[in-house]
């Protein structure tokens, strides 16, 4: 399960850990300011800050190339582009001079942190290694030309699944962004899985923003969202050739998000990997094909 999904309200399980760690520190650090110390409240939602404040500077760093032509992007977070270990570490550094600077924090600002991050380390360790352990669905969709077609025909080399829909906002935006990323990498399979819209209303839609997707299929009831355990779109998700997931990007993707995720997959010999079924592009409602 990649979501936690209530009604119409959808959040990712890694926010939702991160989320939770913060509250989790929080109640331990004012348990035991009570025994004795200062309460850390404040002190702990300044460091969750610092972390993510840079985390997502060393991540902008990392991928200046993607960046520096678009600054607007850096402070755009909702491509989910951070590093772990840079605001983990500024973390730590942040609550040693806090601590150093006053004394009656250190206990409670200690074990608040302490706790915090092992409950999320432990815990996001954990999703991990069940989000890895999944296998691509077996499932069969539409394509765009009305044929069923089984998701294991795509197996036998990298493999992006890409769930959106022509409502959906964040969809819309980083649908550029994938094309171009199809472009640049021939060896690896994009497919492009509408949920519950008709052929026709994604053709016009494809005809007007003039994109051009190699592999359009269509889930009508959103099984496929189910199976994965995600009902929030965009979702994206990336299997080896053996059909195992290794990674998966809830919300939109920037180039330079979609670049680290595209980091698992090494260049290959296009020649030596199973070819992927030839499907035409879904036809603009405009054009005879």
């Amino acid at each position: 399960m990649l979501t936690l999904t209530i009604g119409t309200f959808a959040i990712a399980l890694n926010h939702l850990l991160l989320i939770s760690a913060l509250i989790l520190a929080t109640l331990v650090g004012w348990r035991v300011a009570k025994r004795g110390g200062e309460n850390p409240e404040s002190v702990l939602f300044s460091l969750f800050l610092l972390g993510m404040l840079s985390a997502r500077i060393s991540f902008v760093l990392m991928y200046w190339a993607y960046y520096r032509d678009d600054p607007l992007q850096i402070v755009d977070l909702r491509d989910g582009g951070f590093l772990v270990w840079p605001g983990v570490i500024a973390l730590l550094l942040g609550a040693i001079v806090w601590g150093w600077r006053r004394p009656a924090l250190r206990k409670p600002l200690s074990a608040g942190v302490i706790v915090g991050l092992t409950f999320w380390a432990m815990t996001s360790l954990s999703l991990n290694l069940y989000e890895k352990g999944t296998r691509l669905p077996d499932i069969a969709l539409r394509n765009a030309d009305g044929e069923t077609v089984q998701l294991a025909d795509y197996q036998g080399g990298p493999l992006v699944i890409n769930l959106w829909a022509t409502w959906c906002p964040p969809c819309r935006r980083e649908m550029p962004v994938l094309e171009n990323a199809q472009k640049q990498r021939p060896d690896v399979t994009f497919l492009f899985v509408n949920q519950a819209e008709s052929m026709q209303s994604v053709s016009t839609y494809l005809a007007t923003q003039g994109l051009n997707l190699d592999n359009i299929l269509f889930d009508a009831s959103g099984r496929l969202g189910q199976a994965v355990g995600s009902m929030a779109l965009p979702t994206t998700l990336f299997y080896e050739p053996d059909g195992r997931l290794i990674n998966s990007h809830l919300g939109e993707l920037s180039q330079a998000s979609l670049a680290r995720a595209m980091e698992y997959f090494e260049p290959t010999d296009t020649t030596a990997a199973k070819p992927a079924p030839t499907r035409k592009p879904l036809c603009p409602a405009s054009a005879t094909c």
